[in-house]
């Protein structure tokens, strides 16, 4: 099939776009401030007219939408830029797909929950507690409406292969550990990191079974988040461990309990632990791969 994926500069685009040329399918990837053409197209999401001339002339037969702002705190201070490109330009994408007959699915975020009723089914409510969190909740909901038969793919904080640290709140705290410097470091809010090559797995599995589907294909909400519950200083201590710096966190002083909301740019839920059982139910393998393993792997690879 022919795909677009749109934010294929970022740490998840990449992936996606690996995983189905891995599979033998013909790749489009768009980007902006980090586009190399010709392997990436210079495409402003936020110029509807720009992005109707060109998903009209490349016609795919799906589109991936990764691109996003992502960063809480940024998306708090920088509300206009992050409204278009969460929340206005994803329910645009979706209109044109439908028109084109093309398959879209929305990446969103665990963040549309406020953390307090763990494990959240698809069809729990969404209570987001930030800004960000707010914004994706829009994008669903815009997608949903512009277009019936698109997929939003709900996931937790992500890491993998990074072209530097900060793409990633995980990967991060891998120079945080090396560096050995004092801070303070996040022990009360549960996470469940997820690798992007899974992430970009379950959504070429999606296209697929849409793309090819008789019939109907796969539409609605849908989550994926790996199992392992981890703390940003669980996830610190594991990297010390991998490293030999166990040394190091004695620098790291973690907080258990969760700060003030005057304290923080964003407010950050609890626990927002995902249930794939919708996925299960339609034949999409939630596997995943061990958080020590990969990072055992990658950074022995480095």
């Amino acid at each position: 099939m022919k795909v677009v994926v749109t934010g294929a500069s970022g740490l998840l685009g990449r992936q996606v776009v690996l995983e189905a040329e891995r599979r033998g399918h013909t790749v489009i990837g768009t980007a902006l401030s980090r586009a190399q053409p010709p392997k990436l197209v210079r495409l402003d999401l936020t110029d509807a007219t720009a992005v109707e001339r060109f998903l009209a002339s490349e016609r795919p037969q799906a589109i991936i939408h990764c691109a996003a702002e992502k960063r809480p705190d940024v998306a708090e201070k920088n509300q206009s830029a992050t409204e278009q490109l969460n929340a206005v330009v994803p329910g645009r994408l979706a209109k044109i797909a439908g028109d084109l007959g093309a398959f879209f699915v929305y990446v969103s975020t665990d963040y549309v929950f406020d953390g307090t009723k763990p494990p959240y089914e698809v069809g729990d409510s969404p209570n987001p507690l930030n800004f960000y969190g707010r914004t994706k909740l829009a994008g669903e909901r815009a997608v949903l409406e512009a277009n019936p038969e698109a997929a939003v793919l709900r996931v937790p904080v992500l890491y993998g292969p990074a072209e530097h640290a900060a793409e990633s709140a995980v990967n991060v705290l891998v120079d945080v550990v090396q560096k050995g410097a004092a801070a303070q470091m996040d022990a009360w809010q549960a996470r469940f990191p997820t690798c992007t090559v899974d992430v970009a797995r379950v959504l070429v599995d999606l296209s697929e079974i849409s793309v090819g589907a008789v019939g109907e294909g796969v539409a609605g909400i849908f989550h994926f988040s790996a199992s392992e519950r981890m703390t940003k200083y669980d996830m610190c201590r594991v990297f010390a461990r991998l490293l030999g710096l166990e040394g190091h966190l004695q620098s790291l002083v973690p907080v258990t309990e969760k700060p003030d909301s005057e304290q923080v740019a964003a407010s950050r839920p609890d626990n927002t632990q995902l249930s794939t059982e919708a996925l299960e139910e339609i034949g999409v393998s939630v596997a995943c791969v061990s958080f020590e393993k990969w990072w055992s792997d990658y950074l022995s690879s480095k």
